[in-house]
């Protein structure tokens, strides 16, 4: 059958326009490690599901010789697609095509597929690949930028909105990221700063590599701007389609639900000899929450990040759920200022999008001293405080061993409207620990003691033994029960059916004035 002319000239767009920036800057891509947008996308949606729009916009600007250089689509690949079935907004941006750079048409094109996903409520993902603001274009794309702020902003807390760094990604062009609600970068090959090595030098008079200063693995351990390094760009995109498994498309609806082959009443015997005697002796909290969830499976989120603190997504019972948990193998898992801006921050986007939250609880207190107090330790900590006390999704709470002082109030206590606090045995909820109170409480005593040490001792176990248990919180009802810790599973399932429809609010306001 003979083509019309029309559909001719149609194919033929389409086939320039899927050609990204040629064959040869295809080449050097493939060479650096790194796939082209398109490719990106194929792994990323479920086969055969994206649907691209604008495939023929290119930029209009004629200055510095850009008139005879205006490729279709110009350096972004937007559209729609599926990932499980769901529905999916997407731009993949081409680094074949002027470095990815950012125009005013590109700039267009993401705000496109942003307002269709604001209006059908539908997350975002973003695939960053680009060398910055197009120079030639001046403040049309500085303003281009400035258009995708506004939307991430609106967005947030409405839609999820995941960005994937395979590549670089500097100056304005970091905003975006770090307005959405993961990132994740990619070893070796992306990076993310306000400003560039060569900038640093100059000012600075310090050498510093683009690995050394926005690289995945110091954006996830030092800065924390990023959620999750993959070794690879296929781990990436395969992680952002996880991450979505646990989130729902929007803020009006309840977080994913999978039928579960793991039984909702296994009880772990392992759990009751999980926490050692001695009560300075660590556990990884990790192999508790692996124990206790559906088939092990723990996804977590800033796994290198303020290691003090583990947070991440699993299920139980088929239900999605967010999971904070203190980390005694670090710290001894004490609240510092960055454990307490990771777990504010995870809390507050699992309430955002209808994720109940489970809290395991074994908090010595606060990390003390001047470096703490003098970088604002106590905004710190209220910004944890905020993000439980605002929740108003199922919030449920297992104290395992050690729950202190103000950290006791902080990590989801009864008192800022949990649903359901429990303790094992072994919990220990007091003021403080009890050789720190004895020498408070008995500091006569001990100064006129024979042997001041073993007074000490005998006073501690004799503190640990009245207060260092969770009986007299339960006597108050600040604990509704205590278990034994195998029960622990069939437990939270049951509460969080029993919570499932939970009606909690807050006051009428245009918005709180969280502690920043």
């Amino acid at each position: 059958m003979t083509l019309t002319p029309k559909i001719e000239q149609l194919r033929d767009m389409r086939a320039q326009s899927q050609n990204g920036g040629g064959e040869a800057r295809i080449q050097r891509q493939h060479e650096k490690g790194k796939k082209t947008a398109r490719e990106r996308l194929d792994i990323l949606l479920d086969p055969g599901t994206f649907r691209e729009v604008d495939a023929f916009v290119h930029h209009h600007n004629n200055n510095f010789g850009l008139d005879k250089n205006k490729p279709l689509s110009d350096s972004v690949v937007t559209g729609w697609g599926t990932v499980d079935g769901r529905l999916v907004y997407v731009y993949s941006q081409d680094f074949t095509v002027m470095g990815g750079s950012l125009s005013e048409a590109h700039a267009n094109k993401i705000i496109k597929i942003m307002d269709m996903a604001m209006k059908v409520g539908a997350p975002v993902i973003g695939l960053n690949d680009s060398g910055g603001a197009r120079i030639q274009e001046g403040v049309e794309s500085l303003g281009g930028y400035a258009d995708i702020f506004l939307r991430n902003t609106l967005a947030s807390g409405v839609i999820p909105q995941i960005s994937v760094i395979m590549g670089p990604c500097a100056g304005g062009a970091v905003y975006s990221p770090a307005l959405t609600d993961f990132t994740i970068m990619v070893k070796d090959t992306s990076y993310m700063f306000i400003t560039g090595p060569d900038v640093v030098k100059q000012v600075l008079n310090e050498d510093v590599t683009f690995e050394d200063l926005g690289g995945a693995s110091v954006h996830a351990s030092k800065s924390g701007v990023c959620h999750f390094v993959a070794d690879d760009e296929t781990q990436s995109l395969m992680m952002a389609r996880e991450l979505l498994s646990y989130l729902p498309q929007n803020n009006m609806e309840d977080s994913p639900f999978v039928p579960a082959t793991d039984d909702p009443l296994r009880a772990e015997e392992a759990l009751d000899s999980i926490v050692p005697e001695n009560p300075n002796q660590p556990y990884d909290i990790k192999d508790v929450i692996e124990l206790v969830v559906d088939d092990g499976i723990f996804f977590e989120v800033h796994e290198e990040f303020a290691a003090n603190i583990v947070c991440g997504y699993a299920r139980l019972g088929g239900q999605s759920v967010g999971i904070v948990a203190n980390q005694p193998m670090v710290l001894a898992g004490v609240l510092d200022i960055k454990a307490s801006e990771k777990a504010a921050r995870f809390v507050r986007t699992c309430d955002a999008f209808n994720v109940p939250i489970i809290t395991f609880v074994d908090v010595p207190g606060y990390l003390p001293g001047t470096d703490q107090e003098h970088n604002g330790i106590i905004m710190s900590g209220a910004k944890l405080l905020y993000a439980y006390c605002e929740a108003t999704v199922p919030k449920l709470t297992v104290i395992t061993r050690k729950s202190y002082g103000g950290a006791y109030c902080v990590m989801n206590s009864k008192h800022i409207r949990a649903d359901l606090n429990i303790s094992w045995p072994t919990g220990e909820i007091a003021v403080m620990g009890p050789e720190g109170a004895v020498e408070i409480i008995y500091r006569r005593e001990l100064k006129a003691a024979d042997d001041p040490v073993a007074k000490k001792k005998e006073l501690a176990d004799e503190y640990r033994e009245k207060f260092a248990n969770p009986y007299v919180a339960a006597s108050r009802g600040y604990i509704d029960d205590v278990i034994e810790p195998r029960n622990t599973r069939p437990r939270l399932i049951n509460a969080l059916q029993v919570f499932q429809n939970k009606r909690d609010e807050n006051p009428p306001k245009k918005h709180g004035n969280i502690p920043l």
